[in-house]
């Protein structure tokens, strides 16, 4: 090999700003587009510190749900269950509060303590019988989401001032749900860049029986990042029920889908073995984006759609490229 080659932590930090510089252009320029076509239409501004308070305010449990995922999808599987997961998290909030009448932090225990289960349950199921984790989380999906219409009666229940501190406590204007939501993209990218665990969930979503044969065993990181990505969707459900004042068993309906579009988005493969909680964060930002100037300019949410699916699909066509393009790279 010759002197002149970069070590491959430079290798990896180089591909890595690219990335980044590459999800930054282009949210940059969709505000960009959207501000000008706005301004063209109806001579209003399309980024507005209103605009800008209202997305910090929801994308937070999007935020959340995104960096479960993108452990998840490194890992080499996929979690269908988060929004039944946070639907379900967020009835057993709502229940224990208007009608159990239990203390906050007592309700708060209870239902982050139903994502943590409904994640080991993914994750047992997963490793202990091998099965696809798309089965497994399918089959979550329909008995989280039938638990939370059993556990509300099929009722929406409005809890009001309980939890509505946690929606309108800030730092300095910022509401403390993007805060945390921020605070969990850098734990996230921290532990799965700088820790052996985070390794591992990457070797694994590389080769597991390479993993394996090296006499790791994988099972108990597969366990772990499900009840990870559970854990986080019923802290989502929290911050949502908390914004919402209420919790309803037909909440994050698709949240799934919004969840692998904003990581696909941000470059994570599908594939396993490769991704990034920095720019999963990205993704959701794009989303948001995306969402809020069509909402502007007065697109329906057939439209919406359409082009949300579009982007995804360029998403995935282009971490093949990617991909082709790191192997050739290699060789």
């Amino acid at each position: 090999m010759s002197n002149d080659s970069p070590a491959p932590w430079r290798r990896h930090l180089s591909r890595a700003a690219f990335d980044y510089g590459a999800l930054l252009a282009v949210l940059i320029g969709l505000i960009v587009a959207f501000e000008l076509i706005i301004w063209r239409r109806s001579g209003q501004h399309f980024v507005t510190l209103s605009m800008l308070r209202i997305n910090a305010a929801q994308i937070p449990d999007s935020v959340l749900v995104a960096v479960g995922m993108t452990y998840v999808l490194i890992l080499g599987g996929i979690d269908l269950s988060v929004g039944s997961v946070l639907a379900l998290s967020g009835a057993v909030l709502g229940v224990c509060l208007a009608k159990g009448k239990f203390p906050l932090p007592l309700a708060i225990v209870a239902c982050l303590g139903v994502g943590l289960a409904c994640g080991a349950v993914n994750g047992l199921l997963a490793v202990q019988w091998r099965l696809p984790s798309f089965i497994v989380t399918l089959g979550m999906l329909e008995m989280a989401r039938g638990a939370a219409f059993l556990v509300t009666r099929m009722e929406t229940l409005y809890i009001g001032s309980p939890v509505a501190g946690v929606a309108k406590a800030s730092v300095l204007g910022v509401p403390l749900s993007f805060l945390i939501a921020v605070a969990a993209v850098a734990a996230g990218q921290f532990v799965l860049a700088r820790t052996v665990f985070g390794r591992y969930v990457v070797a694994i979503g590389t080769n597991e029986e390479a993993v394996r044969l090296s006499g790791i065993d994988p099972r108990p990181v597969k366990l772990a990042v499900f009840m990870l990505c559970g854990l986080l969707a019923s802290v989502a459900a929290l911050v949502q029920t908390s914004r919402l004042r209420a919790a309803d068993p037909n909440a994050a309906s698709g949240f799934e889908l919004q969840a692998i579009a904003a990581v696909v988005i941000g470059g994570t493969s599908l594939m396993g073995g490769r991704g990034s909680v920095v720019a999963s964060f990205f993704g959701v930002l794009i989303i948001a984006v995306l969402g809020a100037g069509m909402t502007q300019l007065g697109a329906q949410e057939t439209t919406k759609r359409l082009v949300t699916g579009g982007v995804i699909i360029a998403a995935a066509i282009a971490d093949y490229y990617r991909r082709r393009m790191a192997k050739a790279g290699q060789e």
